[in-house]
C-alpha cells in the first residue's frame, strides 16, 4: 500500500523589518508606540522652538503670524494626539499583559490595527503643511468660528481626518486593554491584587470609551460644517458656537485625566521598588483612580467660565472636589517615600521630578478653580504654564521614568545612569526655566497665540528665559538619544530582574520570550515577585495553576 511522507517546506525566510512591520506580539507593539510617539515628541518639539524663538524678542523674528498659527497649532496636537496619550498606551500595551501574567493582549490583530492607524492619522495631520493655506493652525481646539472654511483651509479637514483616526486607534485599544484586564488575569490575579498601573489603564480605557465618540461627533460636525453647508455651529443660520465648546471639551478634559492617569501607575509602580517599600494605601489609591475617573466628566465647563453660558457654581465645587482624590494620592506616593531605603537610580529621580512638577500644577490648577481668578487669568499664559506642568512635568516626567525603568525589561541591556542624571537635570532645569515664567506673564496680562508684542508690554525678559529653557529642554534629548543608541549595541546586560522587583514582569526573561512566561510565582498579593523573592510565599504554579 502507498504512503504519503510530510515533507513540510521550510518556513519561508522574513526580515526582521517584517518581522517588525506585521507583528501582533504586544511587546513589540508597545516598543513600536514608544518609538512612534517619540519621533512626534521631537516633531512637536521643533515646533515648539519655533514658536520661543518667535516669542523671544519683540518683533517678527523667524516666521509670519499664519505659519506661527500653524507650528503652535500642531505642536499642542502633535505632542496630546500623537505623544502623550499613544506613548502611555505603548507602556499599557508593553506591561499590562505582563502584569497579569497573560501571554498576549485579548485581541492582537485590533492591537495591531488600533498601533497603525498612529501613524496614518498623524501623517494626515502633518500632511496639512503641504496643502493650500498651510496646516490647521486656530489651535488644538479648533473653535469656530476661527476653524470655519471661511478662515481656515483643506489643513484643518485633514486634522480633522487625522483626529478621527487616532480617537478610533483609542476607541479599539480601550476594549481591547478591558477585555485582556478581565478576562486573561493569570490565577490569583484577582482585581485587588492587580499592580497600580493596570488599574489606571483600566480607568483610563473607561474614560476614552465614554468620551472619545463624543469628541467624534463634534469633529463630523465641524467637518459637515466645513464642507456640506451645515449650520451646527454658525450663530447667524441658527447654530450655537458654545456647542462646540461643550462637546469639545467634555472630551477633552476627561482626556487630560486619559493622559495622566497611566503616568500616576508609571510612578506608582517605580517608587515602591525604588523605596524598598509596599505602595502606602493601595486600596485608596484604587478608589482615588476610580473617583477621578467617575469625577473627570463633571468639570469640562471650567474651561468655559467666560462664555456665561454654564453654571459657574456647580463647575467650580467640582472642579475643587476632583483635587481631593488626586490629593490622596500625593500623600500616598509621599508616604511611601517616607523613611524607605531610598535609591536614587534615573527612574526615581523621574519619579521625584514628577511629584514636584506635577504638585504645582495641581495647585495652580486649583486657583483656576476659583471663578474670579479664573476670569482674570483665562486665555492667559498662566494656563499655559499650568497644562505644562500637568502633562509636561507630570506625564512626560513619567514616561521617561518609565523609560528608563523598563528599558532593561525590553532590550536585555541597561541605559547608562550617568547619562540619565545629565538628561534629568537638563530636562528639570530646562523645564522650569521655560514655564515657569509663564506663570508670571499671565499674571501680567500675555495673551496665549500671539505672535508678536510690544517692546513696552514689559514681557521681554521673561519670554527670552523661557526661550532659553526650550533649547535646554531640547539639549537634554541628545544624551537620551546616544545613551538609547550606545545601550542597545553595548549596554550592560540587565539580567531577568535588575531592579528587583514587584511585578511578574520581573519573573521572566528580559527580553520576555513571544508567549511571555515559563511559569509564574504564586500570586497571593500585588507584589507577586517580591513574595516569592522572599518566600513568602514559596513554590510556583504554571499558566494553567499546576
Amino acid at each position: 500500500m502507498a504512503t504519503t511522507t510530510l515533507n513540510p517546506a521550510a518556513p519561508a525566510y522574513r526580515s526582521s523589518l517584517y518581522e517588525w512591520l506585521t507583528t501582533t506580539d504586544h511587546k513589540k507593539i508597545g516598543i513600536m508606540y514608544l518609538i512612534n510617539s517619540i519621533l512626534f515628541f521631537i516633531a512637536g518639539g521643533i515646533l515648539a522652538l519655533v514658536v520661543r524663538v518667535e516669542l523671544s524678542q519683540p518683533g517678527l523674528q523667524i516666521v509670519n503670524e499664519a505659519f506661527y498659527n500653524q507650528a503652535f497649532t500642531m505642536h499642542a496636537s502633535f505632542m496630546l494626539f500623537l505623544f502623550v496619550i499613544p506613548i502611555l498606551a505603548g507602556f499599557g500595551n508593553y506591561v499590562v499583559p505582563l502584569h497579569l501574567g497573560a501571554p498576549d493582549m485579548a485581541f492582537p490583530r485590533i492591537n495591531a490595527l488600533s498601533f497603525w492607524l498612529l501613524p496614518l492619522g498623524g501623517a494626515l495631520m502633518a500632511s496639512g503643511f503641504l496643502a493650500t493655506g498651510g496646516a490647521a493652525a486656530s489651535g488644538w481646539t479648533e473653535y469656530p468660528p476661527l476653524s470655519g472654511s471661511k478662515f481656515s483651509g483643506a489643513g484643518t479637514d485633514l486634522w480633522i481626518m487625522g483626529l478621527t483616526l487616532i480617537g478610533t486607534s483609542s476607541i479599539l485599544g480601550a476594549i481591547n486593554f478591558l477585555v485582556t484586564i478581565f478576562k486573561m488575569r493569570a490565577p490569583g490575579m484577582t482585581l485587588f491584587r492587580m499592580p497600580i498601573l493596570v488599574w489606571t489603564v483600566l480607568v483610563t480605557s473607561v474614560l476614552i470609551l465614554m468620551a472619545t465618540p463624543v469628541l467624534t461627533s463634534a469633529l463630523i460636525m465641524l467637518f459637515i460644517d466645513r464642507n456640506y453647508g451645515g449650520h451646527f455651529f454658525d450663530p447667524a443660520n441658527g447654530g450655537n458656537a458654545v456647542l462646540y465648546q461643550n462637546v469639545f471639551w467634555f472630551y477633552s478634559h476627561p482626556a487630560v485625566y486619559i493622559m495622566i492617569l497611566p503616568a500616576m501607575g508609571i510612578i506608582s509602580e517605580i517608587l515602591p521598588v525604588f523605596s524598598r517599600k509596599p505602595l502606602f494605601g493601595y486600596k485608596a489609591f484604587v478608589f482615588a483612580t476610580v473617583a477621578i475617573g467617575a469625577l473627570g466628566f463633571s468639570v469640562w465647563a471650567h474651561h468655559m467660565f467666560t462664555t456665561g453660558a454654564v453654571f459657574l457654581p456647580f463647575f467650580s465645587l467640582m472642579t475643587f472636589l476632583i483635587a481631593v482624590p488626586t490629593g490622596v494620592k500625593m500623600f500616598n506616593w509621599i508616604a511611601t517615600l517616607w523613611r524607605g531605603q531610598l535609591t536614587f537610580k534615573t527612574p526615581l529621580l523621574y519619579a521625584t521630578g514628577f511629584l514636584t512638577m506635577f504638585l504645582i500644577g495641581g495647585i495652580n490648577g486649583a486657583f483656576s478653580a476659583a471663578v474670579p481668578v479664573d476670569f482674570a487669568i483665562h486665555d492667559t499664559y498662566w494656563v499655559v504654564a499650568h497644562i505644562h506642568y500637568v502633562l509636561f512635568g507630570g506625564s512626560v516626567f513619567a514616561v521617561f521614568g518609565g523609560i528608563y525603568y523598563w528599558f532593561p525589561k525590553m532590550t536585555g541591556r541597561m541605559l547608562d545612569e550617568t547619562l540619565g542624571k545629565v538628561q534629568f537635570v537638563l530636562m528639570f532645569i530646562g523645564f522650569n526655566m521655560t514655564f515657569f515664567p509663564m506663570h508670571q506673564l499671565g499674571l501680567m496680562g500675555m495673551p496665549r497665540r500671539i505672535a508678536d508684542y510690544a517692546a513696552s508690554a514689559g514681557w521681554s525678559e521673561l519670554n527670552l528665559v523661557a526661550t532659553i529653557g526650550g533649547f535646554v529642554i531640547a539639549a537634554s534629548m541628545l544624551p537620551f538619544l546616544w545613551n538609547v543608541l550606545v545601550s542597545l549595541r553595548s549596554g550592560e546586560i540587565a539580567g531577568d530582574d535588575p531592579w528587583e522587583g514587584n511585578t511578574l514582569e520581573w519573573a521572566t526573561s528580559s527580553p520576555p520570550p513571544p508567549y511571555n512566561f515559563d511559569s509564574l510565582p504564586e500570586i497571593r498579593s500585588e507584589r507577586p515577585v517580591f513574595d516569592a523573592r522572599h518566600g513568602q510565599p514559596a513554590g510556583h504554579t504554571d499558566q494553567t495553576g499546576h
